[in-house]
């Protein structure tokens, strides 16, 4: 057997790997969001993925290698993009503009991740590992710091950074789970309206996020930052 034929199986093998690897991977952010991880079996997700449940054992070491391999994948990395705003040199109101977008781009790209991560939030983090913990605490990390810089320049009115982020990254996070119900509501007619893109809302979130934050914005006298 030639060099060259061996190498074209290698190359032929890695890709089917990598195949394997992708469809679990796509199959199992369907399954999770929608049966939840107690819900979700390895039966499912390999039948979603069309392999054999042993792949998911082989290439994940079961269930919960596979989930955290999901919000590694989906999560972690697009969380890195995040963290680099505190980088920034430009005013915290453009910043946390780019934080909505970023934020926002990322549940917008993936859209069953939303109800994911509701769900393992709801769950009170029972599958976030050491690993897996700072990121998530990461997002609020960003925002209390462009919230803290924005108060500092005198951009931001004195706000609570934990309901900012809240209101922030809670409304986005609904408002991608909730998308197939909207859907359903506007076909049935409940919802006589225009259905909002993607774009839409997170446009929405940057100018109301702005406009709530602003210096000589009303204040609430009754909440402490």
């Amino acid at each position: 057997m030639s060099k060259l034929t061996t190498d074209n199986k290698d190359v032929k093998a890695v890709r089917e790997v990598e195949k394997t690897r992708r469809a679990l991977l796509d199959a199992g952010l369907e399954v999770f969001a929608a049966e939840g991880f107690d819900g979700a079996t390895v039966e499912k997700i390999a039948r979603r993925a069309k392999v054999n449940k042993a792949m998911i054992s082989y290439h994940f070491g079961g269930k919960q290698g596979l989930y955290k391999a999901i919000l590694r994948a989906n999560f972690v990395v697009a969380v890195e993009r995040v963290q680099a705003l505190r980088e920034s040199k430009e005013g915290a109101a453009v910043i946390l503009k780019r934080f909505i977008e970023e934020f926002g781009g990322m549940v917008a790209s993936r859209p069953t991740l939303p109800t994911m991560m509701l769900r393992e939030v709801l769950s009170g983090g029972a599958h976030l590992d050491e690993e897996l913990m700072p990121a998530f605490l990461s997002v609020f990390a960003t925002v209390r710091e462009i919230i803290s810089r924005g108060i500092r320049e005198g951009e931001f009115r004195s706000v609570n950074p934990l309901m900012t982020h809240l209101s922030l990254v809670g409304g986005m996070l609904f408002f991608f789970a909730t998308g197939p119900f909207r859907n359903r509501l506007s076909r049935e007619g409940f919802l006589p309206t225009k259905m909002p893109e993607p774009g839409d809302f997170i446009r929405h979130m940057q100018d109301f996020a702005g406009r709530a934050l602003a210096a000589g914005a009303p204040q609430n006298q009754g909440v402490e930052s």
